[in-house]
């Protein structure tokens, strides 16, 4: 075994902030991470200027090695790299690339995995927007060994995290990076030293979180519950959120609250879409009689405002749809 102290010798494939804190863990426990591999450098905000990852930018400033290859399945140069490193383990973390048969049999110890759900729930691109989307009350981390299928591996350890009642995915991603970043650094003395045994997943159990599309964000008040529509905001953070349409113009609603209690009662019944404007405020039925209230908008065109600045610009009529 190559070490650097008592460490393992790794190489790091991540590319978001999410993988920021395993790879400084990783650090910390003073093993050598031989390489970092994060994906190409991309352009970004409105000038679409060229920015790293914030992976790379962190492995820099720590002074290691990084790599960035375009592609890595049939990438004999990035082959022979990582093969001329002969890493104790690879660890992945939000990397963004399937990892090529030829890498997941490379390291002794394997290929590790950090996925952010209890697997094998939520298996795919985004476990953490669609497990607050879909209201659940707990999440986690899972540490698993890759292998060829969609998140299938073998699981090495897990630990649950509390999703509130209020979180968004924007809340939720630093905490379980955080929480995460030990539980890695666990896995890999557990599977150095024996004491970490593999456990096959349930593939009868798996649900799925594919990558999140741009309608995700349209409001259905037709068939969800405002509830499930606030859940579906939270989880839906900060991209694609959640949008409607009024007047045919795209509305975007950036901040938003469930109507409950005596209040919501005495709306009484309305077919969902609906609006209704009272003392400033904006309401909107949905399904099964529940109300959701728009605390901030913003109408196609327009910035981003308040529901009462936006009311007193936009007076609405009496018989104003969403959707």
């Amino acid at each position: 075994m190559t070490k650097a102290g008592n460490g393992l010798k790794l190489v790091f494939c991540g590319t978001p902030e999410f993988a920021v804190p395993p790879l400084e863990a990783l650090l910390a426990a003073r093993h050598q991470i031989a390489l970092v591999v994060s994906q190409p450098d991309r352009p970004t905000g409105r000038d679409q200027q060229l920015t790293a990852p914030a992976v790379k930018q962190a492995a820099l400033a720590a002074g290691l090695s990084v790599a960035q290859p375009e592609k890595i399945r049939s990438n004999a140069e990035f082959r022979a790299q990582l093969e001329a490193i002969a890493p104790d383990a690879i660890v992945v973390v939000a990397y963004g690339r399937i990892i090529p048969p030829w890498m997941l049999a490379l390291p002794r110890l394997g290929c590790i995995n950090l996925h952010a759900s209890l697997l094998p729930k939520y298996r795919g691109a985004a476990p953490i927007q669609w497990a607050i989307a879909m209201g659940d009350a707990y999440t986690g981390n899972t540490t698993m060994l890759l292998e060829e299928g969609l998140d299938t591996g073998p699981i090495l350890l897990q630990q649950t995290v509390e999703i509130g009642p209020d979180q968004t995915s924007v809340d939720l991603f630093p905490l379980l990076a955080r929480a995460g970043a030990p539980l890695v650094v666990e896995t890999l003395a557990g599977l150095a030293n024996g004491s970490i045994h593999p456990q096959p997943q349930s593939h009868e159990a798996a649900t799925f979180a594919p990558l999140l599309d741009r309608e995700d964000g349209r409001i259905d008040f037709s068939s969800r519950t405002a509830h499930e529509i606030y859940n579906r905001w939270r989880g839906f953070q900060p991209w694609p959120g959640a949008f409607t349409a009024l007047n045919g113009k795209k509305l975007i609603v950036h901040r938003m609250t469930v109507t409950r209690g005596s209040y919501a009662e005495g709306l009484g019944f309305a077919e969902p879409g609906w609006i209704v404007v009272e003392s400033h405020r904006l309401l909107a039925a949905c399904a099964e009689n529940t109300w959701l209230e728009f605390l901030e908008v913003q109408l196609e065109g327009k910035k981003r405002m308040t529901t009462d600045e936006f009311l007193r610009g936009n007076p609405l009529p009496a018989d104003a749809r969403l959707g």
